[in-house]
């Protein structure tokens, strides 16, 4: 956690048996009332309509209440989230400083 901003690493394959781990993963974190939160798919090496869909949830679940980014920074990643126009939907940046300068 940085100022208040929740940090969620995310691992390897987020596809339909992963998903719901994400998406349980990110309602604890909420449930903690975090000033912002960082979802980082630095360590993604496959995104899944599946896991895509858990970070649109994840989106609409925090509204404007708090700050939200989503870290991708390779083209097994962004690429997806791009093609499907979810980059300004997520607010997708390169990097997590990137990101806290954002939600913060």
């Amino acid at each position: 956690m940085v100022d208040g901003v929740v940090v969620v690493e995310v691992c390897d394959v987020v596809d339909m048996l992963t998903a719901p781990l994400l998406g349980t993963a990110i309602g604890t974190v909420l449930a903690e009332s975090p000033r912002g939160l960082i979802i980082d798919l630095t360590n993604v090496s496959f995104l899944a309509s599946a896991g895509m869909t858990v970070l649109v949830q994840a989106r609409e679940q925090v509204g404007e209440r708090i700050g939200f980014a989503v870290v991708a920074d390779s083209p097994v990643t962004s690429r997806p989230l791009r093609i499907v126009g979810l980059d300004d939907v997520l607010g997708l940046q390169p990097t997590v400083n990137d990101a806290l300068r954002v939600v913060v």
